[in-house]
């Protein structure tokens, strides 16, 4: 297959995952690649996503790693054979890759998990509080590239929305909660609309009270997307002069452990939801 015009994230971890299959035997990139026909140069292309692998190929790749995982084999022909064109394509060349990456592994995950520190998750915040958000940048963003940012945010709620919503658990400090971005009207909005998320059944919300004692995760904003075979799972930290995709086991394991220990500061989620509601009669 040709070069691919756009790298993404999803295209990059395939490559990522064959690369991970070929290493674990002690093949070399170039033996491989001779079992295919083509040559290293070639091989590199697959393995860092910029050439495109066959469902052929990829089982045929497959079996001479001895990988014995059914399961893990259909989902990799599966992303190499997605030719699936999302809304956030519509993006592309308007927001940073990263935007649409993000987009595009959440429409494929299983389950979200996500800790939100200082802000309001994403996925549950207003226009309003959105573009409050994004409008605090520095340098400040001009319409033409704020606009598009709200509007790509708010697309990104639909993957917890409609008939077959994907489960999504969020662990929201109260600081997050009461901190003003805007003005009272926009905090009073917004606290309704993860009030409403949370009656559609669409959403588990967990709150971090600012009393509890014995919480140090104050940095530990990030989000985890399960994948269709735990291997693939994807982890993802947005900080604040960069952003990085996780898929390595290690750090993976490490992000399940920081989920598990910070969810253990939180309320449970009757009690988060009855906290917002009282929080939302103050404003």
């Amino acid at each position: 297959m040709p070069p691919r015009r756009h790298l993404t994230a999803r295209r990059v971890r395939l490559g990522t995952e064959l690369r991970k299959l070929r290493e674990a035997t002690g093949m070399k990139a170039r033996e491989a690649a001779a079992l295919l026909g083509a040559d290293s140069v070639q091989m590199s292309q697959i393995e860092s996503g910029v050439a495109g692998v066959s469902a052929e190929r990829v089982r045929r790749l497959s079996a001479h790693y001895a990988c014995m995982d059914e399961a893990l084999i259909e989902a990799l022909v599966a992303m190499a054979t997605d030719r699936t064109r999302g809304w956030w394509e519509e993006y592309r060349g308007v927001l940073p890759p990263v935007n649409l990456d993000v987009a595009e592994t959440e429409h494929h995950a299983t389950f979200l998990r996500e800790v939100v520190i200082t802000h309001v998750p994403g996925l549950l915040q207003t226009p309003d509080y959105a573009r409050a958000v994004f409008g605090y940048m520095r340098p400040e963003l001009p319409g033409s590239e704020l606009t598009p940012r709200v509007e790509h945010r708010m697309r990104r709620r639909t993957v917890i929305a409609g008939k077959a919503p994907t489960p999504y658990e969020t662990i929201v400090h109260e600081f997050a909660l009461r901190i003003r971005v805007a003005d009272r009207k926009v905090s009073r909005t917004q606290l309704l609309q993860i009030l409403d998320q949370i009656e559609q059944g669409h959403v588990t919300l967990r709150v971090i009270p600012t009393d509890q004692d014995g919480f140090g995760g104050a940095g530990a904003s990030m989000m985890y997307m399960g994948g269709p075979v735990p291997q693939l799972d994807t982890g993802f930290r947005d900080g604040a002069s960069d952003t990085a995709f996780i898929d390595a086991e290690p750090q993976l394991s490490t992000l399940r452990t920081l989920f598990r220990k910070v969810k253990e500061a939180t309320l449970n989620p009757t009690a988060s939801r009855d906290f917002i509601h009282r929080l939302s009669k103050e404003l």
